[in-house]
């Protein structure tokens, strides 16, 4: 599916395109310095295992934290908004499948996925247009699959927007984002709250969640 729209999908998808060899280079190794963050994505794959389809990285961007998900183990593949990034992901990874495509409307059959990943891929969403993505992830989830949000920690305040260095992007209270995706169907398992590293501004949230039968 490579139609974007409304206008906050085309700003990020031309937004990231525009950096994208640069973003490439920040994203190789990123995970090396943060053990908690490959803790949660470890927990994640050992989960998503378990079920009988693959898994999807959506918002995958150049693709690193796609692959990093196959040497754990997983059948996994990439969706991402920018065409740009997704040739990047090509050819860093020719091993693996990336498609352009939407987070809230995804061009997959209903129930096809044993694992979700949107690592940091749903904080330029603005929050009214929230709620779909996560009824969509349900939707394509199979009962008992697994999903798993990296996003950044509002700190015990409400949604706040921040200049990102890509474009708008949101800060979401964790008990926000775990009520939504209450909301669609999902229970869940586990969070992870991590204070910034170096150069870091933001606490970093992860939500751990599984698909209601």
């Amino acid at each position: 599916m490579t139609e974007i729209s409304p206008s906050y999908l085309a700003t990020t998808a031309d937004a990231y395109g525009s950096i994208a060899p640069l973003y490439d280079e920040l994203a190789r190794g990123a995970l090396d310095a943060f053990p908690l963050d490959r803790a949660v994505l470890a927990a994640f794959a050992e989960l998503a295992s378990a079920g009988a389809g693959p898994v999807a990285e959506l918002g995958c961007g150049p693709g690193w934290t796609t692959a990093h998900l196959r040497d754990l183990g997983l059948e996994v593949f990439g969706i991402d908004l920018s065409p740009v990034m997704v040739d990047l992901a090509r050819e860093n990874h020719p091993d693996l499948r990336f498609e352009v495509g939407s987070m809230d409307a995804l061009d997959l059959a209903d129930g096809k996925l044993s694992g979700i990943l949107s690592w940091y891929s749903v904080i330029h969403t603005p929050p009214e247009e929230l709620p779909p993505y996560f009824a969509e992830f349900r939707r394509v989830l199979a009962p008992g699959g697994h999903l798993l949000l990296g996003f950044f920690e509002s700190e015990g305040g409400p949604v706040t927007a921040f200049d990102h260095k890509v474009t708008t992007a949101y800060r979401w209270p964790v008990d926000g984002l775990a009520d939504l995706a209450r909301e669609a169907g999902f229970v869940e398992i586990g969070r992870m709250l991590r204070e910034p590293g170096e150069n870091e501004r933001f606490r970093r949230g992860h939500l751990l969640m599984r698909a209601g039968d």
